[in-house]
């Protein structure tokens, strides 16, 4: 597959050099742990997307986090959205959720923060629409399925004979899905034409990827001084996938690392604006979401896959 090119310069609104955002997964969400990033990242200017679960968990559930069924994080995520933040879909709950759990989960979610602007699938749930080996076509499908045949892991909101399909909801309710995740700061050069639709996915709307930040370590390295620099320099965008709850907030105090480079890009000149916000305005110059292409798709996925086998990529 070929290298990707920087795409032609797009002008950012308010002469802005280059565009920065990041959709931040619930997973582990406590207040104390990530309250004080988002407290950060407004005094510094930077508005991004924190992505929620509607509904409280059944006891036991693996890989946990606050919920918005929690009156204190309640208020905490309505002050976060008056703030200038978007809030985004993280599935109904932190475990897997049949049609009608999704369903109350996203008619909760609406009542209370408005439209489902941005989403993305959190992996363990049954009810990921389109995800495993279903985001891939053809021979890269068979390989991933071939690596992972050791692997339980079940991928049926896509699916209407599952009881965990919503993909016609999904399809009526949300704007924009997370897909591909990217080891390159310019999730823009990896995909130019983003977000798009495909249709060999009729569920989902639009797609959007992201660039590669799952953790603070990820995160810090995907966003070193050099890949700021050229972020600018090729007047980029970058879409960061992220859990601002994985130690980005440790021992009481921020990640050294991590304010220091975000303080650094906040003075770059950036245009810092929630995901959607993002992906609105790519979308309006592009003329609404682009339809994908096979020979276009074929360079998103193979590029994916070789990152996912090769390092483990999201």
């Amino acid at each position: 597959m070929s290298t990707p090119t920087t795409p032609p310069a797009i002008q950012w609104p308010d002469g802005k050099k280059f565009a920065f955002t990041a959709f931040d997964d619930a997973d582990c969400d406590m207040l104390h742990n990530v309250r004080p990033v988002y407290d950060f990242l407004r005094d510094h200017g930077i508005f991004t997307t924190k992505s929620i679960w509607p509904l409280a968990a059944d006891p036991g559930a693996r890989l946990g986090g606050l919920n918005t069924e929690d009156p204190e994080y309640m208020k905490w995520i309505l002050e976060l959205q008056a703030a200038g933040f978007e809030i985004g879909f993280h599935g109904a709950r932190c475990q897997s959720s049949p049609r009608e759990v999704t369903a109350r989960g996203l008619e909760f979610f609406e009542q209370h923060f408005g439209p489902v602007k941005t989403m993305s699938n959190h992996f363990q749930n049954a009810d990921c629409i389109y995800w495993g080996s279903a985001r891939l076509t053809g021979l890269a499908r068979r390989i991933y399925q071939a690596v992972n045949s050791g692997k339980k892991l079940r991928c049926e909101g896509h699916l209407p004979e599952s009881p965990y399909f919503w993909g016609d909801l999904c399809r009526q309710h949300v704007g924009y899905v997370r897909n591909f995740v990217y080891r390159d700061i310019n999730t823009l050069k990896q995909c130019p034409f983003m977000p798009y639709s495909d249709a060999e996915y009729p569920y989902v709307r639009a797609w959007y990827p992201s660039s590669e930040g799952g953790h603070v370590r990820s995160f810090v390295k995907t966003l070193s001084e050099r890949n700021q620099d050229r972020l600018v320099r090729e007047g980029g965008a970058c879409i960061m996938y992220t859990h601002f709850a994985k130690k980005f907030w440790d021992k009481g105090r921020l990640d050294r690392r991590f304010e220091k480079l975000m303080t650094r890009l906040a003075g770059l000149g950036g245009w810092f604006v929630p995901l959607g916000t993002l992906l609105d305005f790519l979308a309006e110059r592009n003329g609404g979401p682009h339809p994908i292409t096979a020979e276009e798709r074929d360079r998103l996925q193979w590029r994916w896959l070789r990152a996912k086998l090769w390092h483990g990529s999201s």
